[in-house]
């Protein structure tokens, strides 16, 4: 699948590469737009979702701190109807509707080779790159730990661009690796349906569930 990159001039000026002043904290409301006003989203609707604002979305994703800046997170934008009939046959029946139905839907990966682009991400650390070829239990679990963390960015990212997303690890990983990444070392982590809740559907959302409580969840030592 080929995408076109809508890079412009500007994007430097937009995401500086030294720190802004602070700014202060969010409000209270900004905050809940991202989190607590927000559902995960089971069904869509038919309104397309603009490829720009994945592009926006992971310009922003990728600030956010990995492990030596090695950001191992690779995505598939499954858009077109022939790459979601190649897709949905390998998500498990629970989930195969949802992915028909969705807009648009993301693979989420990690890629085995990132270090090969620690020469730009990490300059500071000469020779890192030759001395992870050898490493390959190394690259993988930075590699997936670190993919990980970037894709609770995403979701994050995604939600502030106004769009609802669907993550789900029900798939047959294997498969979609042998069927969207024979050429390269991507492998295969979530599932993500991406656009808009369909709001004529009780179904889209499901009603909030419980959540555990910083006491429950943390000590503080």
């Amino acid at each position: 699948m080929t995408t076109t990159h809508m890079h412009t001039d500007a994007e430097d000026t937009i995401h500086p590469t030294q720190p802004a002043p602070d700014a202060g904290p969010l409000s209270q409301a900004e905050i809940d737009r991202l989190f607590a006003d927000r559902h995960t989203t089971q069904l869509f609707s038919d309104e397309p979702v603009d490829l720009e604002l994945i592009e926006r979305a992971y310009a922003d994703l990728r600030w956010a701190p990995t492990a030596m800046n090695n950001q191992p997170l690779r995505l598939d934008v499954v858009d077109s109807p022939e790459a979601r009939a190649r897709l949905a046959p390998l998500m498990i029946e629970f989930n195969r509707e949802k992915t028909e139905r969705a807009p648009l839907t993301l693979i989420a990966s990690y890629d085995l080779d990132w270090h090969r682009h620690m020469g730009h991400l990490a300059p500071f650390r000469e020779g890192f790159e030759e001395d992870a070829e050898g490493k390959p239990g190394m690259r993988e679990g930075m590699g997936r730990t670190n993919a990980l963390i970037q894709v609770g960015y995403l979701l994050v990212a995604l939600r502030a661009h106004g769009l609802e997303v669907g993550p789900m690890a029900g798939f047959d990983a294997a498969a979609v690796d042998a069927e969207f990444h024979a050429d390269r070392a991507w492998k295969s982590l979530l599932v993500i349906n991406v656009g808009h809740a369909a709001a004529d559907d009780e179904k889209a959302q499901q009603p909030r569930q419980g959540r555990l409580d910083f006491d429950q969840a943390a000590q503080v030592l």
